[in-house]
């Protein structure tokens, strides 16, 4: 494993922004684990809810539902399913970020900071034509046609917008949020990862 600067690195990422192709990359080039859809399994084994349960609430939120998270949660008693989730992905990553690795999603770069632990963030963005394209590579989206990949691309942006929102108190799109930011459409995935490389690693 190569001696890093920075040994826990969290990426945000918007939806076929390449977020799991560049952490996979960083994964193999450093010999750490990443942590994205498999994060789902430590999380259940932790809170006790599904794997479908954290699938479906674990990092997407609509706006109607954090309305109603908001305003249930003014009665002290009540506790919503994404709290409780959410709760127990804070006490997964704090244990992930314990040894070198790396985490997309689920509000890493703000549970990590807001814990004292030192971590490097990036975020990750591209233009709509570039992330359509990357979408229609991928098998969740087999069989749809473009207009309903740009609706799901769309949607799933808003949900973890909001989703980020609920629990940071920021936009998930503010610059002073992450350590970097890159537009991996312009910048191509190959030199995002170059770039990443030479931030984190140790001098």
């Amino acid at each position: 494993m190569a001696d890093l600067k920075f040994p826990v690195i969290t990426i945000t990422r918007e939806y076929s922004a390449y977020g799991r192709t560049v952490a996979r990359a960083l994964s193999e080039k450093y010999g750490i684990p990443f942590y994205d859809k498999d994060f789902i399994k430590e999380t259940a084994a932790q809170s006790g809810y599904t794997e479908e349960e954290i699938r479906r609430e674990g990092e997407e939120m609509s706006k109607g539902s954090r309305f109603m998270n908001s305003l249930l949660n003014t009665a002290m008693t009540y506790s919503s399913s994404y709290d409780n989730i959410f709760t127990a992905e804070c006490e997964v990553i704090l244990k992930l970020a314990a040894k070198p690795c790396i985490i997309v999603g689920r509000c890493a770069d703000y549970v990590l900071k807001n814990a004292g632990v030192d971590c490097f963030s990036v975020y990750l963005y591209a233009d709509q034509s570039v992330r359509l394209a990357r979408a229609a590579e991928l098998d969740e989206n087999a069989g749809k046609s473009e207009d309903e990949i740009k609706k799901y691309l769309h949607r799933t942006d808003i949900l973890r917008a909001t989703y980020y929102k609920e629990y940071t108190g920021q936009e998930i799109d503010r610059c002073k949020n992450y350590d970097m930011l890159l537009d991996i459409g312009k910048i191509g995935v190959e030199n995002c990862i170059d770039i990443i490389s030479k931030a984190v690693e140790a001098d």
